[in-house]
């Protein structure tokens, strides 16, 4: 495993992180305690340091399995969550940006993740609107210097201009930057990266897969027919003409003999802003396979 700096937090982070959106039960699967812990001792045995998860995967479900999946071990990991939204449903939820929500979002990932600190507390995917928000942060700040939170960052929504909070972030205390980068979305790279970088911030690069796409799993004319599986309420014209361009890239760029995946994230690790890359898996053999794109960094520039 190799290890970067996640710029003005100075972590020293994994550059493979674990992704558990999954865990929610929002990906084709259910899990259980069990093999959440086995995820996750596996990582540890790989050298990843980095789990990231959300207080809407599952009503703070995802944070609840990794908690109880640490127990013992808490201080080898560095734990990245996010707040702004109340899970009611199967991908359905509501926006919750007040200062008061938020720390009671605060006070309920701290429990669920049995633990007394979390080291990233991140902004998750809200407007402009709701970032533009004095009480919020300075709450947010308070509870840094009470020693709830090691630090703050933002991941960007995937819809509209990130540059107003990428702007924004030093000035409301955040260090790290998470935004969507791979193969198949490179739209961070024109102005958003560059940025991150001018304000050494911390990039972790979300869906470096593609929500699966490039996971060397799927083809064109594949459908995703699961009911609970995200994947299956995406267009069915996107999802084949991104499958078309998968299968181009699979045969004009990844090497022969290398994994799909493992050679999408070392792709997004060549770039120099990008500090780690959280990509999801739902079983050890995936983990794997992600932890690999570690050794392949250098021939993927």
């Amino acid at each position: 495993m190799r290890y970067r700096r996640l710029g003005r937090s100075e972590l020293q982070v994994s550059v493979i992180g674990i992704g558990t959106w999954q865990f929610g039960g929002e990906w084709g699967k259910h899990f259980t305690g069990a093999e959440v812990a086995a995820i996750l001792a596996r990582g540890a045995e790989l050298g990843i340091n980095l789990i990231d998860t959300a207080e809407c995967y599952g009503d703070h479900q995802a944070e609840a399995l990794i908690g109880q999946a640490l127990v013992g071990c808490r201080e080898r990991w560095i734990l990245a969550t996010k707040f702004g939204h109340r899970w009611i449903g199967h991908l359905q939820r509501e926006d919750r940006w007040s200062a008061a929500d938020v720390q009671a979002q605060l006070e309920a990932s701290l429990r669920a993740l049995r633990t007394d600190v979390i080291d990233l507390y991140q902004f998750h995917s809200g407007s402009d609107a709701a970032f533009d928000n004095d009480e919020l942060w300075a709450m947010l700040r308070r509870q840094v210097e009470a020693g709830n939170i090691r630090h703050l960052g933002i991941s960007v929504s995937s819809k509209g201009d990130p540059m107003h909070q990428i702007e924004r972030a030093t000035a409301v205390g955040a260090s790290v930057i998470q935004i969507v980068y791979n193969r198949l979305d490179r739209q961070a790279e024109e102005r958003a990266l560059p940025a991150c970088q001018a304000y050494d911030l911390g990039v972790l690069a979300r869906v470096p897969l593609a929500s699966g796409l490039l996971s060397g799993k799927y083809h064109p004319g594949d459908v995703f027919r699961l009911p609970d599986d995200v994947r299956s309420s995406y267009p069915p014209e996107t999802v084949q003409a991104r499958l078309a361009e998968v299968e181009r890239i699979r045969q004009t760029e990844v090497p022969a003999g290398v994994p799909m995946a493992t050679w999408a994230l070392a792709w997004c690790l060549r770039h120099p802003a990008v500090s780690a890359v959280i990509p999801g898996c739902k079983t050890i053999a995936q983990l794997e396979m992600n932890a690999a794109a570690a050794d392949l960094m250098e021939e993927a520039a």
